[in-house]
């Protein structure tokens, strides 16, 4: 089976021999005729099987096929995904896919200009990826109708609902026509997302080239039981072996919380291994600097939170450590799912404290995937103290950042309104008894006044 065969135009197939591409995977086998003919799709697919191929070459030949011109501030083609990592590759995907076929290609998420975005959509777009929120954000500025979108699509669909995107969700859906093609492509297919399908897609084709919370069979799995203060140690180790010995490339290492992913960077610097963190704390362009770091080899090793792991598409990646397990076993499909991608094979390694072992019963009960256990290495203990000795004192922000959760942890309800009330507006609440323009002990005394 090539492309050709598939019923592509000529000019995909031109920007596809020039990125050197000549036969689909099966997840493109199957979607491509499908989404050609103008139907609905629900993919299922693991994590490095392109899916973004699947979803964007058809359509790009569909757009084509309709000769249309976007008018302005609105786009043809919409496609949602959950992070900005994430959009910004499907985009820069998208305009290589769509090189010859002179479409106007635009990504919108955080973290980047809103007056660019406004911009960029003026004169209207082809193919706009975004993110949820900032896409509900210029279209309440009204630099954006979506009014005429023909293809709408969710890329992994499951992780929206992971990240509280529903309600964005169903914000855009109602500015969407109805008549449209909708696609859904996701790793892992749990009830939430079975619903939500039903609910905006049509007589949907299903297409699926494994089980779903299926990891990848060219991952090799394995687990090594540890306490909570060997974790440090045990990584350290294991990136100094293996980067002597050059069986590790590049090493992708997954922690649970920010705080978590900064402070195992700054032990492995403290060790000699450079590393970055990416997590939702950090800037965009921090975010860009260390992603690019790490595809470009200049820093072997970048730790993330969960948020990142749909978003980092980079070839090379050799291991992923889960330095942390994750709470919901979904996530760890995607996190090792970013290893023995595009057909190469890979190591995931996960580190098990005693009180994450219910952690991985969810996991095995959810891929049926079986982790061979390795023994710890020679010399751990005395690492462990090395690593672990006090180090330099942190920062004031640290400080703060390590407050607020604890006191989120105690005060979750007054914490999180605390945290998103404005200064300014919290300042008037206080001064008014909660009512705003209030005036606290002065609207009292003025009220006093004029009933005397």
């Amino acid at each position: 089976m090539t492309f050709e065969t598939l019923g592509l135009s000529q000019p995909v197939l031109q920007a596809l021999a020039l990125k050197g591409y000549d036969s689909p995977t099966p997840i493109q086998e199957q979607s491509i005729p499908t989404v050609l003919t103008g139907r609905d799709l629900l993919g299922i697919a693991q994590t490095g099987t392109g899916k973004t191929a699947a979803f964007m070459l058809p359509s790009i030949d569909r757009l084509i096929a309709s000769d249309q011109r976007p008018r302005p501030r609105s786009c043809r083609m919409l496609v949602l995904a959950p992070t900005r990592e994430l959009a910004g590759q499907i985009a820069e995907s998208a305009g290589d896919y769509a090189r010859f076929a002179h479409l106007k290609v635009v990504s919108v998420f955080g973290g980047t200009s809103v007056n660019r975005n406004r911009q960029e959509l003026a004169r209207g777009v082809d193919i706009l990826v975004a993110t949820p929120g900032r896409l509900v954000d210029l279209a309440d500025q009204k630099a954006l109708d979506l009014g005429s979108v023909e293809i709408l699509v969710l890329d992994e669909a499951d992780q929206m609902l992971d990240l509280g995107f529903i309600h964005a969700l169903r914000q855009i859906v109602k500015m969407l026509p109805a008549k449209r093609q909708t696609l859904f492509f996701s790793a892992t297919m749990p009830k939430a997302i079975r619903q939500l399908a039903d609910q905006y897609l049509t007589n949907p084709a299903q297409v699926s080239v494994a089980p779903a919370s299926t990891t990848a069979e060219r991952v090799e799995q394995q687990v090594a039981f540890c306490n909570a203060g060997e974790k440090q140690a045990l990584l350290t180790i294991m990136l100094r072996d293996g980067f002597a010995s050059k069986a590790m490339d590049r090493v992708l290492v997954f922690a649970r919380t920010k705080h978590g992913a900064d402070k195992v960077v700054k032990k492995l610097v403290a060790s000699g291994i450079k590393a970055n963190a990416i997590h939702g704390n950090k800037s965009q362009p921090q975010r860009e600097r260390a992603l690019n770091e790490f595809r470009d080899g200049k820093v072997r090793v970048l730790i993330a939170t969960d948020i990142a792991a749909r978003g980092i598409d980079v070839s090379g990646v050799s291991h992923v450590i889960n330095y942390e397990l994750p709470n919901v076993a979904e996530q760890y499909v995607h996190r090792i799912g970013r290893t023995a991608r595009a057909g190469a094979a890979g190591i995931a390694i996960s580190f098990c404290a005693p009180d994450e072992k219910a952690y991985l019963r969810d996991i095995w009960k959810l891929t049926k995937a079986s982790l061979e256990e390795i023994a710890l290495p020679e010399g751990l203990a005395a690492e462990a103290v090395k690593v672990n000795a006090k180090g330099p004192e942190p920062t004031r922000a640290e400080r703060e950042e390590r407050a607020y959760d604890q006191q989120r942890r105690r005060f979750p309800r007054k914490q999180t309104t605390a945290r998103v009330t404005p200064r300014g507006d919290g300042a008037n609440r206080s001064a008014g008894g909660g009512k705003p323009g209030g005036g606290g002990n002065r609207g009292r005394v003025n009220r006093a006044r004029t009933a005397v």
